[in-house]
């Protein structure tokens, strides 16, 4: 069950109970995908484009928890992590970013974009075996963002985009399922795996989907045109940024009133 906070945003279950809830007056966007879609560069790009309008933004990611990051890259190293502490640790490093970086900036009228987000987890945690009630379960302290944007690519074009940057991994590659006889291979199946687990999620929850085979302006501007329409719904201007109201007379809205 989801609990709603007082500015109407939801948790997927109860939240992080010794927090506050809200008000958020600011902006959570999630841009998700697998591996070698673009993601980054259009959290960069769009997060210049915010900024260049006088938006306060922060972005946030994967293993960038102080708490536990370097720990969990180092703990990759060894290809020895099982599926349950492989998805307890993601949850550690996640819980850490939401209380110490992403409630605060929201709390302040930041917006945050996120470089992946829980649905990450729950696509590699579902694909590795683990119930998949059990790991929404262990995410239902993080917040529902306002938008996600899903970057599908086909797994062919995956996997030629990968290997021009050579890129494959042991873990990307999902090695630790042995799913295949080489990196190639399982790279393959479980890419092919986490799409369709990203499809499902992208159904389930609304996810706006982008078509990641387009050039990254072009994924860009639809990015922003986007954006754009869901801050004006939102009434959230820069701060100091003038306009007029109904009787012309000029008014300055903050968008970060915390």
């Amino acid at each position: 069950m989801r609990k709603k906070a007082s500015d109407g945003k939801q948790f997927f279950g109860e939240g992080l109970p010794y927090l506050p809830s809200g008000p958020w007056p600011g902006m959570l966007i999630v841009v998700e995908g697998t591996d070698g879609v673009g993601r980054s560069t259009q959290v960069t790009l769009l997060r210049e484009w915010l900024e260049v309008q006088g938006y306060g933004v922060i972005e946030t990611g994967w293993t960038r928890s102080k708490l536990i990051g370097n720990a969990l890259t180092e703990a990759k190293k060894g290809h020895n992590l099982t599926r349950i502490t492989h998805t307890l640790m993601y949850a550690t490093d996640f819980a850490d970013r939401q209380e110490y970086q992403i409630l605060p900036a929201l709390r302040n009228g930041f917006i945050v974009l996120g470089d992946r987000y829980v649905y990450t987890a729950f696509a590699r945690a579902i694909v590795r075996g683990v119930g998949p009630d059990y790991v929404r379960d262990l995410f239902g302290f993080a917040l529902v963002p306002d938008v996600v944007f899903y970057l599908r690519l086909s797994v062919p074009a995956l996997i030629r985009r990968v290997l021009s940057c050579d890129r494959m991994n042991y873990w990307e590659s999902g090695m630790d399922l042995n799913l295949g006889a080489d990196l190639y291979d399982s790279f393959k199946k479980y890419q092919s795996r986490l799409v369709r687990e990203f499809d499902k999620m992208s159904k389930e929850f609304g996810f706006i989907t982008l078509d990641a085979h387009k050039k990254p302006h072009a994924i860009q501007e639809v990015l922003r045109q986007r954006v754009a329409a869901l801050l004006e719904q939102r009434q959230m201007s820069p701060p100091g940024i003038e306009i007029d109201d109904a009787d012309g007379a000029s008014l300055t809205r903050v968008s970060n009133p915390g």
